[in-house]
């Protein structure tokens, strides 16, 4: 039993040791990543049972993987500015991400929209079947400035918005990207969709190019009041996630308090999940409040973040 639960600390400590030099490695470290928090179970039983049978250094071994874990699980960036919910801003507004799994979850998406009602929508995996539905009149009604590219599968990707859209734009990626700037209530705020390709072993470097030019992408705000919302196929345990954040692009999740709510994959009868999509806002804007929702017919949970603009 101690050399099966040696290998285990073994395969739970690699991709610790890559966390910690700022890196997402090869396969399987990349995708393991995506799921460190998680290593907490397997870690307490290992530790659990180096005391029960008195391995002194299997039980030093499992501290180290326990306490390794739990300091990388602390949330990445900065706490919500204080007094922000209560403060007057220029625009309070609503931006909602939804992977809606090759259109499966159209369906719940228009209805989430209805009930919700976000100002700014960010769609992935919008085939053409999705597209048409967001091509409606009751759908051009509610949102009638949009970008939308059409695409089989799950290249498709939209941008919704109640605000006018000018100088769309995409951003490079094997799925689309669409982008534009909105007008805020006179306020000018870039809106990016985020769909980079995931960390599968024949697409891993394809996802670090394309996460980095996402954070391209933020870092050449300026001082536009700029927001990045998808489905990113990384979390904060991801280094090519962090350098986006690293540019001032905040997380909703983590301002709100939530920066651990899984948001893939999403099943009942599997709760380990990680979270990968995300709301990314930045100053002079914060998150002041974030919901995760389930849509039926998509194995995402939607990203919905009310967001103020100071």
């Amino acid at each position: 039993m101690s050399p099966l639960v040696a290998l285990v600390l073994a395969a739970l400590s690699v991709p610790i040791v890559v966390r910690g030099m700022d890196d997402d490695g090869p396969t399987p470290i990349a995708q393991l990543l995506a799921f460190l928090p998680w290593f907490l179970v397997p870690g307490w039983l290992a530790l659990l049972y180096s005391v029960l049978t008195r391995r002194v250094l299997l039980a030093m071994w499992a501290i180290a993987v326990l306490m390794a874990t739990v300091g990388y699980t602390l949330p990445a960036g900065p706490d919500a500015p204080d007094g922000a919910a209560q403060r007057t801003g220029k625009a309070r507004f609503r931006v909602l991400t939804a992977n809606v799994l090759l259109g499966g979850g159209t369906d719940a998406l228009v209805e989430t929209l209805r009930r919700e009602r976000p100002q700014i929508v960010a769609v992935q995996e919008c085939d053409r079947v999705c597209a048409e539905s967001l091509y409606r009149r009751s759908m051009r009604k509610a949102y009638p400035y949009r970008h939308i590219i059409e695409a089989e599968g799950a290249a498709g990707s939209a941008l919704l918005s109640v605000y006018p859209l000018r100088d769309e734009t995409t951003v490079k990626g094997l799925l689309a990207m669409p982008g534009a700037v909105a007008d805020v209530h006179g306020h000018d705020v870039r809106v990016q969709v985020a769909h980079p390709m995931p960390p599968t072993p024949e697409t891993l470097e394809t996802w670090r190019e394309e996460l980095d030019r996402l954070r391209a992408y933020g870092a050449s705000r300026g001082d536009t009041p700029t927001i990045i919302a998808g489905d990113f196929n990384a979390s904060q345990d991801h280094a090519a996630f962090r350098e986006i954040l690293e540019t001032g692009m905040n997380d909703s999740a983590r301002l709100t308090g939530q920066s651990r709510t899984p948001t893939w994959p999403h099943t009942r009868l599997l709760p380990m999940g990680a979270q990968i999509d995300h709301v990314l806002v930045s100053d002079p804007m914060t998150a002041v409040e974030a919901q995760f929702l389930e849509l039926e017919g998509t194995d995402h949970i939607a990203v919905l973040a009310d967001v103020k603009l100071f």
